[in-house]
């Protein structure tokens, strides 16, 4: 499970540091791929291939699955860490996501997400409050 917020930067070559804390858990590759609200999703190898099984099962006549797996899949980029624990990030991941310089890495789980910074900030400010807001049933049963 990855948890927690982190701010590395992104070098002039297009990489970044993963945290020391994911290191281990994304040492055998990684998928980077559009994730939504513009951030990226960075799943281990044996995680990217569990829910490209998920999403392998939608029906094909669904308009809204095609368009998803699509966009998803298309946009996906596999890597190896380096020793350094380093992944390069595609122009085009970058350029969707508007990384630069200044980077905020999260836990969210199953993956890890990658954000600009002020974009992160942004987001987090506007979901802060709806977070103290939000009621029994809004969420899965047991929480």
């Amino acid at each position: 499970m990855f948890l927690g917020t982190h701010t590395p930067r992104l070098d002039d070559k297009g990489r970044v540091i993963l945290p020391a804390k994911f290191r281990e858990a994304l040492a055998e590759g990684v998928v980077i791929t559009k994730g939504q609200e513009r951030c990226l999703y960075v799943f281990p190898n044996e995680e990217f291939e569990r829910l490209a099984e998920a999403l392998q099962q939608a029906p094909m006549s669904s308009k809204t699955a095609r368009a998803y797996n699509r966009v998803f899949f298309a946009s996906a980029h596999d890597e190896e860490p380096d020793k350094q624990g380093r992944v390069t990030i595609p122009p085009r991941l970058r350029e969707y996501a508007g990384l630069d310089r200044d980077l905020v890495v999260i836990g969210a789980s199953n993956r890890v997400e990658i954000w600009n910074s002020a974009t992160w900030d942004e987001y987090l400010e506007a979901q802060e409050e709806a977070f103290a807001d939000i009621e029994e049933g809004d969420l899965p049963e047991g929480l």
